[in-house]
């Protein structure tokens, strides 16, 4: 069975190429296209519904990054473009997710290795310590949402 990260993951690869080479223009993709279209502010702003100033906050809004979605979706329409939104993570989720399981398993036996060694007790290392590791990530990664609980 297919887990709800690892089908994320798959469309995320898809679009990992084109997030490194789809860079917002310095004056935003709403200038871009208008630019790109010999469109005037004034045509933009009427195809829009709006004045002319709205549209130079606008373009300076986008550029900034404190636009709204609904209003880049807004200009998306009038310029007869599409508004793609998408979160796409630095690395693959199962990667995340499994990290974070190893540091939590680490911090764990952590503690139980010091619990043992106040109580006088063998410690298990090398071959046993790393296999009740993996056992323990494993575990871990069987309820997610238990990672996210500690700092």
């Amino acid at each position: 069975m297919i887990t709800s990260h690892e089908q994320l993951d798959r469309r995320f690869a898809e679009l990992r190429p084109l997030a490194e080479t789809a860079v917002r223009p310095s004056r935003g993709w709403i200038r871009a296209v208008r630019d790109a279209l010999g469109m005037t502010t004034a045509q933009f702003a009427r195809r829009m519904g709006v004045k002319q100033p709205r549209i130079i906050e606008l373009e300076k809004g986008e550029a900034r990054g404190a636009i709204t979605l609904q209003s880049l979706e807004r200009a998306a329409k009038a310029l007869d473009c599409r508004v793609i939104y998408v979160l796409l993570p630095v690395r693959p989720l199962g990667e995340t997710l499994h990290a974070r399981a190893a540091v939590m398993a680490d911090q764990q036996l952590v503690a139980v290795e010091q619990t043992m060694g106040l109580e006088d007790q063998a410690v298990p290392g090398g071959v046993r310590r790393a296999q009740a590791r993996a056992d323990l990530i494993k575990e871990l990664l069987r309820r997610p949402a238990r990672l996210w609980d500690a700092p």
